[in-house]
């Protein structure tokens, strides 16, 4: 199996303070907005996000979530492999405010619309917005598109995109497989 590295560990943390730079951009104080990363992966990116927001910019108001999506996802019941559920930590509400979901890889667009569906159980966002580490933009089932995006790949299907996370693998790394 071959592996094709697209982004290196200086790459993901130049993109990580451009992601950070833009949700400021749009969101100034963060007094109206929140942060959930959907699990599993997405959370490593949502806790980077966080850090490089109150330790380089200050702004300590920001609201972290993490949203398990795993028996709102269309699949679930249809997978070789069964789903290990993870944890959701919500413990804010989310009613009229701005949500922004962050996950490290948008494929399909399933776990977002799994995501979409699962937030309501927390109440009625006023918006919701999408970051992206990696966005497979030719593989998309669905018309779900990022709102922030570190880097657009074109990968063919039978291609894997893998994010490495120091917290998890051992190193930061985007790897074509």
């Amino acid at each position: 199996m071959s592996k094709k590295i697209l982004l290196t560990s200086k790459e993901i943390n130049i993109i990580l303070r451009r992601l950070a730079c833009q949700l400021i951009e749009k969101n100034l104080d963060f007094s109206n907005t929140v942060i959930i990363g959907i699990q599993p992966r997405g959370i490593y990116l949502a806790n980077r996000i966080k850090a490089i927001l109150e330790k380089e910019y200050q702004i300590n108001a920001v609201k972290l979530g993490f949203l398990d999506i795993t028996f709102f996802r269309d699949d679930f019941r249809n997978r070789d492999k069964q789903l290990e559920a993870n944890k959701t930590q919500i413990n804010f509400l989310v009613d009229d405010k701005k949500v922004v979901f962050i996950d490290d890889v948008l494929f399909t667009g399933r776990s977002i619309n799994a995501a979409l569906t699962a937030i309501q159980s927390f109440g009625r966002p006023a918006e919701i917005e999408l970051l992206v580490l990696i966005d497979r933009r030719f593989s998309r089932h669905l018309p779900i598109q990022p709102d922030y995006r570190g880097r657009q790949v074109d990968a063919i299907l039978n291609e894997k995109v893998k994010v490495c996370w120091t917290e998890k693998d051992g190193e930061d790394a985007v790897y074509l497989i």
